[in-house]
């Protein structure tokens, strides 16, 4: 059983779908809201969990009953959260979403307990990046804890995986203790410090990102695959098509959940981000987070379609 270890967030995501985006201070009826676990980390940490890997997980929440809504949820997949720090009279972070019929988004969200997570509680978690074959960090924590996890990941032996999201130019320490990269487009244009309305070729910004010293950059298209570059040169992972577009929220946490585990498993980088894309492609066709990071039953299906 692969080993991964997850250093990330958790949160509240509350969702309205609607038949449109209301335009600036209007109000809009007729909504359809829910609410469910969400953040990027627990999501990664359950998604590899559902796929069969072994996962331990560092988060930050709030002493409240949405923190312990999220132990029941990590208790119920599989995933050891005993490490997740409780910050006593901070809420937990939550996100709102909004989904318009295509299954396109909008996010906006309130950090609450994970601007707590420090880098002294990854100290308390080397242990767990020491078992680790490959440690998965996500940025929506504070940088200094970003930059210690994969710091601490790397003296620890675990191979590291820094999913950007939300993305911000990185000082130029952190480029050497990244081995795989997994941001889209418009996130590895922030990550260099670039315009990302400009008109730069993916194979441009995976080109500069490995010039940096990342190992592997994997940059996801959508609909048209995913972009590898690494000391092998740079190619395209054509996309497995999706059942349907239903809503996109959780993809990206899909995808990096399996690419995870499917180079945990030794798998080579092309077949591992084929594999990671049927799980987005899985995810986009499913409503909510959580009840759309695929199974391995999932992952082949659409594989052998």
């Amino acid at each position: 059983m692969s080993k991964i270890a997850v250093v990330g967030s958790y949160g509240v995501g509350l969702t309205m779908r609607l038949d449109r985006m209301p335009v600036a201070g209007e109000t809009l009826a007729g909504g359809v809201f829910s609410s469910g676990h969400g953040g990027k980390g627990s999501n990664q940490a359950v998604g590899a969990a559902r796929l069969g890997a072994d996962v331990s997980f560092l988060t930050a929440v709030g002493d409240d009953a949405m923190g312990r809504d999220a132990h029941t949820l990590w208790s119920e997949e599989g995933v050891d959260a005993t490490k997740v720090v409780s910050i006593p009279g901070v809420a937990t972070m939550v996100g709102v979403i909004l989904v318009e019929p295509s299954g396109e988004n909008r996010i906006v969200i309130a950090t609450g307990a994970l601007d707590h997570l420090a880098p002294e509680h990854v100290e308390g978690f080397r242990s767990e990046l020491a078992a680790a074959d490959i440690a998965v960090v996500s940025m929506e924590i504070p940088l200094p804890t970003v930059l210690a996890a994969l710091r601490a990941a790397r003296e620890e032996g675990a191979r590291t995986m820094l999913n950007p999201a939300p993305a911000q130019p990185l000082p130029d320490e952190a480029w050497g203790a990244i081995d795989v990269l997994t941001p889209n487009r418009t996130e590895a244009a922030i990550l260099l410090g670039h315009d990302p309305d400009a008109d730069e070729s993916p194979e441009d910004l995976a080109g500069a990102l490995h010039e940096r010293g990342v190992g592997v950059v994997v940059i996801t298209l959508g609909g048209d695959g995913a972009l590898i570059c690494d000391d092998g040169g740079v190619r395209t992972v054509p996309a497995v098509p999706a059942p349907a577009v239903v809503d996109t929220t959780g993809a990206g946490d899909a995808f990096t959940a399996a690419l995870a585990v499917a180079l945990a498993e030794g798998r080579s980088t092309d077949d591992a981000v084929r594999f990671a894309a049927a799980a987005g492609a899985h995810a986009v066709s499913i409503a909510e987070v959580i009840p759309a990071l695929a199974r391995r039953s999932d992952i082949e299906r659409l594989l052998n379609d």
